[in-house]
């Protein structure tokens, strides 16, 4: 057994309700880590090519990494793998709080569902014993209660991951909720979980997950956290919604479903920084976080009502329910937060598509018999609520909604689609790479629209430096975005929180994994497994007949045409000179995103190599 790694991966057959373990080879973690390194090379092998994702031949799987569950600094992280029903690409999601340190401690690296269930189940696993439970009784609980009643059954240690109502009726919107609050919220995965009519997966154990070098990894821990205490301040007051405000105002958060500028929204201090946190309870902390930069809620006072612990809306939230939708009503910010954790729906996307619907109903596209009433109308923040419930229960216009502003759009006309901000069908997250340029490229990563995929903007505090470019010219970026790509595949993939590395030396990630694991990795052999982890993803979604060159960007997303006032205007972003300059550094084909064979070969991908190009040079 490698250090790191419970050494196990358990197989559930759904529609058979038989479930095996299986001890990987050890080159599996050694050449791919963990995470959705692990699970992209286990779906491209295991999953047949264009299998429905919602069908029964469609895998779901939960990772870890060799980090997770650790004394490794913040090592809370799983991530949730499927087929994308949203986009039919490649789909990861990426969580913290504790489910993924507790399904080590249950036993496994790894659990990979498939089939069909005839009736609700969920899946518990105990100490490397699994078993698949009947939930019926389960079915139709949103996922706070959802929990509450399984760890009133199985016992408070348990650690749970859910879907709610919304995954329950396939809402291509829908996540996956643990801790009640922590969301592994994109790409739709939740539908998937859904389909196969898995309600939840429930996993507690006592197992210790092994460490080879304990004191070196106890020196490089003291070392790091020295590093974090000394630069995370802000960010341990605040969280995410630290510098809210200012990104408006600097133009880094879309304003109006991005249409708008900073002087449409001139109250966002009232969403932001001290704003939030005089609403705050308590400060909330993933497994063993020394930062705890989450934060539950008072309860509402004022004209909503949401239990105390309702937790605090991140980042994207605020931006999407609130400046995307001229909303500066925080209490209602926090309830829209508090029902989409509950009904397991990702913010980014409900938020961008009520957006949407605003402004479709604001130019006469929609009217009041398509909303059944409701005023659709922006900064109306009661609407902006309604909205969303209905879009929960797919009620009315909420069931046009709640697959994604890609095929609301369609179904509507083509006027709405003059104005649905997504790509490949995944809306944009609240970054602008108008703005900050960085964002372009890893906005065009094999899940499409994500700002959390890397690039030459994501290096560490200190220790790693991109390779040099002009930062005037849209030119000569490829290498350094694809440094910071391949950088951020490792930080996802090893389990830890790329919000806490932020603050660390990029020393960290290989001291961790090494003292870890009783590897020997360098940071240059860490950054090789993430160029493959990178290259065995797109080569998922070459196989599944996608594109790089489908994967276009809004208009209003890349300044076509810029806008006239506002912190970003006049600026456009040349999207083909980046995204050429990426391709051409990663040797992937610039119209269709397709690994060469020689660097497949030179990753050690070779039977990835003979899917794609059999016998051809």
């Amino acid at each position: 057994m490698i250090g790191g790694y419970m050494g196990k991966i358990l197989f559930v057959d759904l529609t058979q309700a038989k479930m095996w373990e299986e001890t990987p080879n050890d080159s599996l973690y050694q050449d791919l880590l963990g995470g959705y390194g692990i699970g992209a090379k286990i779906l491209f092998d295991r999953q047949k090519p264009r299998v429905d994702p919602l069908g029964p031949d469609a895998m779901l799987g939960f990772t870890t990494g060799p980090l997770t569950g650790t004394s490794a600094l913040i090592g809370s992280r799983y991530t949730a793998v499927a087929k994308s029903p949203l986009t039919d690409t490649w789909g990861d999601a990426n969580s913290g709080g504790d489910f993924g340190p507790f399904l080590k401690f249950a036993g496994y690296d790894a659990v990979f569902c498939s089939g069909i269930s005839p009736e609700p189940v969920y899946l518990l696993v105990n100490n490397g014993k699994a078993e698949l439970r009947k939930a019926g009784g389960l079915w139709g609980k949103d996922t706070a209660e959802t929990e509450s009643l399984l760890q009133d059954d199985l016992g408070r240690d348990a650690r749970i991951a859910c879907i709610g109502p919304s995954g329950e009726k396939l809402s291509l919107i829908s996540c996956i909720i643990n801790n009640r609050s922590r969301a592994a919220g994109r790409s739709g995965l939740g539908a998937v979980m859904g389909s196969k009519k898995l309600k939840a997966v429930a996993v507690k154990g006592n197992n210790k997950v092994p460490i080879v070098n304990k004191l070196d990894l106890k020196a490089a821990r003291t070392k790091h956290l020295g590093q974090l205490n000394s630069r995370a301040g802000k960010f341990k007051q605040f969280g995410t919604v630290a510098g809210m405000a200012h990104a408006v105002q600097t133009g880094d958060t879309p304003v109006k479903n991005w249409s708008g500028t900073a002087l449409d929204f001139p109250n966002a201090a009232a969403i932001s920084d001290n704003s939030v946190i005089n609403m705050q309870e308590r400060k909330y902390a993933c497994w063993h976080c020394p930062i705890a930069c989450g934060g539950l809620m008072k309860a509402g006072s004022g004209e909503y009502s949401y239990q105390p612990g309702a937790h605090k809306p991140e980042y994207e939230t605020l931006a999407a329910f609130g400046s995307m939708c001229l909303n500066d009503h925080l209490e209602s910010i926090i309830k829209l937060n508090d029902i989409c954790n509950r009904s397991g729906l990702d913010t980014i996307s409900a938020g961008a598509i009520v957006a949407f619907a605003i402004e479709c109903y604001e130019n006469g596209i929609i009217n009041n018999r398509d909303t059944d009433g409701i005023e659709l109308r922006w900064g109306n923040h009661k609407s902006i609520v309604e909205i969303t419930e209905k879009l929960v229960k797919r009620e009315g216009l909420g069931n046009v909604l709640a697959d994604g502003v890609m095929r609301a759009a369609k179904q509507i006309g083509s006027e709405a689609e003059k104005i649905a901000i997504h790509i490949h069908g995944q809306e944009v997250p609240m970054h602008d790479p108008k703005r900050y340029l960085s964002y372009a490229t890893a906005y065009l990563d094999t899940t499409p629209a994500r700002h959390t995929q890397g690039s030459c903007g994501s290096m560490p505090a200190s220790g790693l430096e991109c390779p040099p470019y002009d930062k005037g010219s849209f030119s000569g970026r490829g290498e350094a975005n694809k440094m910071g790509s391949d950088l951020m595949h490792i930080v996802n993939c090893s389990g830890v929180c790329l919000f806490g590395f932020q603050f660390m030396d990029a020393s960290a990630i290989p001291e961790f994994i090494n003292s870890t694991t009783g590897w020997t990795y360098s940071i240059n052999d860490l950054l090789k497994i993430g160029e493959r982890i990178a290259s065995l993803r797109q080569a998922f979604n070459i196989r599944e007949g996608v594109s790089i060159s489908a994967f276009t960007i809004p208009g209003r997303v890349r300044g076509n045409p810029p806008l006239p006032i506002g912190p970003t205007a006049g600026k456009s972003v040349d999207m083909e000179t980046l995204r050429n300059d990426y391709l051409i550094a990663r040797d992937w084909d610039i119209k269709t995103g397709k690994p060469s064979k020689k660097k497949l070969l030179d990753l050690g991908l070779s039977d990835v190599a003979k899917v794609l190009w059999g016998g051809e040079k």
